[in-house]
């Protein structure tokens, strides 16, 4: 897929359960039992003696500590329910430390300690509240839909840091309010930062997993437990139900009830061991599905394994047993869209709901064009996990870069009655400051942006410096391209005296009927605009403010086929210029696709058995879509979902519908 593109992320946490998943958080468990008076301070005399250590060292970044002088360190944890509070004590050594006091401080420039907290810690999903701490950053990362992490803030936390040497102690007490409870579980993890005087950066944490400032399968677990709180252990095995070559789940949960419940981490062999409060577990996978290899299996148990865990003792459960056949791919040996009648849309139907269970995808809008009219459409899902607001024919998604075709329409049809001239250097028309200290770029033409060949990064955040710069000379390679379709948004703005927008608006939107179609915020797309999903978690809802014509588009899949019929009727444009568009400009040589693909202006292209198909792709990160016509056969689909994990369900769906199980 040619689309590239990633959204950047700020605060995205959380999901719903059992309509989708449920979560299980990364297998580290601890144990928090109630403290004396504690004064934060840095001094830990107060602590007492005998309060377990946990080794901050569980899982490394790629770059490793060279020895326990250069970084090592462990924590500890307590708690008090008169002042409803946590408490952690970190203790580092660290024989470089760095502070960073300059005005561009950022997370990975010093040392630093980030904490991340799922303090409701439910079965059916809560969110992340995460604080970054050093001596002149204190960043906070809050889940906007969850009621404790979406308002939490620097005033219920209280932390001093005090350097002994070649050690420091980081002491926190964070009030947790009604979610402190005793015999309850919450989610905790970390991130200690460790900036060398070398250039080298490195972080350890307690357990697994990434992005902890919004994961919340990226934590552990902690039980609040009272003092006199019983234990037992509880061990088991997950297993296949026969032997295959296929890596295990990483960890199964362990459910007492909906307050209490903790992931237990799996061994290579899939044998887990957890010390639990006495009382009756389920043992549960409980993620419907479980993908690894490009693979999905099911995993659902038909009986609940059950044990009861009693005081002292090692209680072994029941295998948890779960079936190593994939699920099927619901391809067929023959597209059913050149058959298709009302009938077979229950077959379509089937295919969307199934593989949005595999893959964890909310929403869904498609629409299927045969004999060049639209003959299908349907919307599919949630909008939202965590709200369940369905998604209707008014429900807009992120169109990502499909953007981009749609914009080219509109400069291709200025190009056409001498507005621009796709082949007169874009400087000419408008100077780029941003680059101009590269006289390479006044090779640049409005052709070079529309064909992926301006030698622009993707987007410029992307680089190490963020700075605009030229990746090959203009027009000698492929190398897509954003920042492109940003500058030719700027040139067509000054040569026409108009807002990209009204632009739009004249040259693509009225000709074609394209309504109910954004490109950046305003009252009318926040009604009806759906969440975005990164793995299962809504993102907010947040328009751009100004139209990126690469980009920003806002769209469903119903009102979309208007514009792929208008482009198969080759109408608004000359014969010689729609020969152009579809002709072959530049490639991607870095992917080896089963037919030949290419890009030609703003479209891929492909030549597959079926003939000649265009199409595009889009991906803002919480959002993926695709749209393809089969020009011979007059055939298509467009697919809109507010998911990251929707890959398998867009390079499927052309196979369902046209192509066909792939041939041996």
């Amino acid at each position: 897929m040619l689309n590239t593109i990633t959204k950047t992320i700020s605060l995205l946490t959380g999901c719903c359960l059992l309509c989708i998943a449920a979560w299980a958080h990364n297998g580290s468990i601890a144990y928090a039992y109630p403290l004396g008076i504690i004064a934060i301070d840095g001094n830990l005399s107060d602590w007492l003696g005998d309060a377990r250590k946990y080794p901050i060292a569980m899982d490394l970044s790629p770059t490793k500590p060279k020895n326990e002088a250069d970084f090592s360190g462990f924590f500890q944890l307590g708690y008090r329910l008169d002042n409803h509070s946590l408490y952690l004590a970190f203790t580092i050594t660290d024989d470089d430390f760095i502070e960073d006091t300059s005005e561009n401080v950022r997370w990975n420039t010093q040392d630093g300690l980030e904490i991340s907290l799922d303090a409701r810690h439910l079965l059916s999903g809560s969110g992340v509240a995460s604080f970054m701490y050093s001596k002149k950053l204190r960043n906070i990362n809050n889940a906007f839909y969850d009621p404790f992490a979406g308002t939490a803030n620097w005033s219920i936390v209280e932390v001093a840091m005090v350097r002994k040497g070649n050690t420091r102690i980081y002491e926190w007490r964070i009030q947790l309010g009604n979610e402190l409870v005793a015999g309850k579980t919450i989610g905790f993890d970390f991130h200690v930062f460790d900036r060398d005087g070398d250039g080298s950066f490195s972080y350890s944490a307690w357990g697994k997993g990434g992005e902890k400032y919004m994961n919340p399968n990226s934590l552990g677990d902690v039980l609040i437990l009272p003092t006199t709180a019983q234990l037992g252990t509880l061990s088991g095995k997950l297993m296949w139900d026969k032997p295959v070559a296929v890596k295990l789940p990483e960890q199964v949960c362990l459910i007492a009830n909906q307050n209490l419940w903790v992931a237990a981490a799996l061994d290579s062999l899939g044998n887990y061991s957890a010390a639990v409060p006495v009382g009756k577990y389920e043992i549960s996978l409980h993620d419907t599905y479980y993908q690894t290899d490009d693979k999905v299996y099911g995993t659902m148990q038909q009986k609940p394994v059950t044990v009861k865990v009693k005081a002292a003792q090692n209680v072994v459960a029941g295998d948890l047993i779960i079936p190593s056949t994939p699920v099927p791919d619901l391809i067929p040996d023959k597209g059913i869209l050149f058959d298709f009648t009302p009938a077979k849309a229950s077959q379509v139907d089937n295919f969307i709901e199934t593989y949005s269970k595999y893959y964890g995808i909310p929403g869904v809008s498609l629409a299927l064009i045969k004999d060049g009219k639209l003959v299908y459409h349907k919307t599919y899902g949630v909008r939202n996990t965590m709200t369940g607001e369905k998604v209707d024919d008014n429900t807009l998604f992120e169109a990502a870069s499909i953007t981009k075709p749609v914009f080219a329409l509109a400069v291709e049809r200025l190009a056409e009655r001498g507005v621009i001239n796709l082949d007169k250097p874009l400087y000419e028309y408008l100077p780029y400051k941003d680059i101009e200290y590269d006289e390479r770029y006044k090779l640049i033409t409005a052709r070079h942006v529309l064909t992926h060949r301006t030698g622009f990064p993707n987007w410029r955040w992307m680089n190490e410096n963020s700075k605009l710069d030229l990746k090959f000379t203009p027009g000698t390679s492929f190398g897509y391209s954003g920042e492109g379709f940003e500058y030719l948004k700027m040139v067509v703005e000054k040569i026409t005296g108009k807002p990209v927008e009204q632009v739009l608006k004249e040259e693509v939107i009225e000709p074609i009927g394209l309504y109910h179609t954004f490109f950046s915020k305003n009252d009318s797309l926040l009604r009806v605009v759906a969440n975005g999903h990164y793995d299962k978690r809504p993102s907010k809802a947040d328009p751009p403010e100004h139209p990126n014509m690469a980009a920003s588009m806002h769209t469903e899949a119903i009102i979309f086929t208007r514009f792929m019929l208008y482009l198969l009727e080759q109408k608004g444009l000359s014969a010689g210029m729609y020969d152009t568009i579809l002709s072959k400009h530049s490639e991607d040589t870095t992917y080896h696709p089963k037919y030949p693909t290419y890009m030609g202006m703003s479209l891929e292209i492909r030549e597959t058995p079926y003939g000649k198909s265009f199409g595009h792709g889009g991906n803002n990160g919480d959002f993926k879509c695709k749209f393809e016509v089969y020009k011979d056969l007059k055939m298509g689909y467009a697919i809109f979902t507010n998911a990251n994990t929707s890959d398998q369900l867009l390079n499927n769906l052309r196979k369902l519908l046209v192509e066909g199980k792939d041939k041996p």
